[in-house]
């Protein structure tokens, strides 16, 4: 026997038969069993527990349906509209539901009826019942006030004025049951008879694609696993195709023989069909998590879905039949990582709107940063550019690309500069983590200001001159000078930002 607090008193939440042939009841109060039966066994409810018990029977179930949904802290519901012929039709699908349960030790009732309502009545109050089209309101007749799912503060005011089956409920006049009791009642009523449509809500999303594999001999080896993996990509390959998509995110599901089900999820980069190149990740996530898979006593049920997929460009192949796609390789080894060592293991700078060079670049994960779809520009041979005003005949202007180094500093180190040929020109030599450096090249300034619209000084801020240095031994940094001489009573001062190659 079970018990929880209720208010201020411990009460039977659950029971099993030996407790019920006491004429114990649920919502009876824990003294009171106590005084009736000194023996009892009664052990404290974990709802928590509970929780997740419910859930791992809802991932199981999940071998009939993809649409599974919780009913309330004790039962599920199962739409399996245009699943029963894989099954051998309705009955043998129950039977083999309940035969299921029973040997992994849980006594379950189950019901089958066109609408939500009339299944849920058919399994708590008519036993194992498979309920035709049609034939709810014959069902729904003889039962309690119970069968209809109302609350219980409607049903003790049904029952108080002589209305004690739904029978009688349907009988009575509608508009009066309406202003006395509320439309909740009618709703219900309309719902279990098929008159209004009610939704199951699944717990979890369903798979735009799946293909799954039924096993007579259950199987609990890896390189099993992965041989499956390899037959189901295959199929799974003319499905995508006759879509033009490619899968973006899969998902792997072992169904234990005694219930357990193992998900096993991985994501790509790009768009991708290919069940070779499946198999790779999934094998690498195999590999990561043979500590955490539990075969007991193996696996008779394998499912591989499409969580995900997006439209598949098709690569333009040159006359030897191959396509030049390096980035290709580089997303399948970043997959694979990711797949071994998590999301976080793999990431990729991308350009940000910003000018500020320590804002100009952010690090994101591998799969959300934006993919190229057009092949990379070859560099040109003249690192110049050259433009010619339309409107003037003044000789041409040429601009120098920005130059970044190739080693760009988290934060920018302090370092001391003696002097300078000018006031806003670059130093002559400057002292950085306590050796001294001779300028023999300066390139600059290249001024950037800071973003007021950030707030974080506006035009007070102070605005960088960037300088390109080359020392005496050709070694190059990049180097500035924060603030302006004469701007403020606060000297400027040099920080290093970066070195170059």
């Amino acid at each position: 026997m079970i018990s929880h607090r209720d208010r201020n008193a411990q009460r039977i939440s659950a029971l099993d038969e030996r407790a019920e042939a006491l004429h114990l009841k649920r919502g009876m109060g824990i003294a009171d069993a106590r005084a009736m039966h000194p023996s009892i066994d009664v052990v404290e409810a974990d709802p928590e527990a509970d929780r997740r018990l419910l859930e791992g029977l809802a991932d199981w179930c999940d071998r009939y349906t993809p649409l599974v949904a919780l009913d309330g802290i004790d039962g599920l519901f199962l739409d399996v509209t245009g699943c029963t012929h894989l099954f051998g039709g309705e009955r043998a699908m129950l039977d083999d539901i309940l035969s299921r349960f029973f040997h992994q030790g849980f006594d379950v009732r189950a019901g089958l009826a066109a609408t939500p309502g009339a299944a849920w009545a058919a399994a708590r109050f008519a036993g194992d019942h498979i309920v035709q089209s049609g034939e709810e309101e014959a069902l729904l007749v003889p039962l309690p006030l119970a069968a209809l799912r109302i609350e219980p503060e409607i049903r003790a005011s049904l029952e108080s004025v002589g209305l004690r089956t739904a029978g009688a409920v349907m009988t009575a006049p509608r508009a009066p049951l309406a202003r006395r009791f509320g439309a909740s009642l009618l709703l219900r009523l309309d719902q279990a008879l098929g008159r209004l449509d009610e939704a199951v809500s699944p717990r979890l999303p369903v798979a735009p694609l799946s293909v799954e594999r039924h096993l007579a001999e259950p199987i609990m080896l890896t390189d099993d696993i992965e041989r499956l993996v390899s037959l189901l990509a295959t199929t799974l390959k003319a499905d995508l195709e006759r879509r033009g998509e490619g899968a973006r995110r899969l998902a792997l599901l072992l169904f234990r023989v005694d219930g357990a089900v193992s998900r096993i999820a991985v994501g790509t980069s790009r768009p991708l069909r290919e069940p070779l190149l499946i198999q790779k990740l999934f094998h690498e996530r195999l590999a990561a998590l043979e500590q955490d898979i539990d075969a007991g006593y193996g696996f008779d049920l394998v499912r591989l879905s499409v969580l995900s997929a997006a439209a598949f460009d098709m690569q333009q192949a040159d006359l030897t039949g191959e396509t030049d796609d390096c980035d290709a390789d580089i997303a399948l080894f970043a997959d694979r990582i990711r797949a071994r060592l998590g999301d976080g293991a793999v990431l990729r700078p991308v350009t940000v709107e910003s000018h500020l060079p320590e804002r100009a670049v952010a690090t994101v994960p591998f799969s959300e940063a934006p993919q190229r779809t057009s092949p990379p520009r070859k560099p040109d041979r003249n690192p110049l550019m050259t433009i010619y005003p339309p409107a003037t005949i003044h000789p041409p202007a040429t601009i120098y690309p920005l130059e970044r180094p190739i080693r760009l500093f988290r934060s920018p180190e302090p370092i001391e500069v003696p002097a300078t040929e000018m006031p806003e020109g670059p130093p002559m030599n400057f002292r950085w983590r306590r050796a001294l450096y001779r300028v023999a090249r300066a390139e600059g300034p290249e001024r950037i200001a800071p973003e007021w619209w950030r707030g974080q000084g506006g035009e007070d801020a102070p605005t960088r001159d960037y300088f390109r240095i080359e020392d005496s031994d050709g070694r190059r940094y990049w180097l500035y000078r924060q603030g302006l001489y004469g701007a403020s009573q606060v000297p400027p001062r040099w920080f290093m930002h970066g070195v170059f190659a």
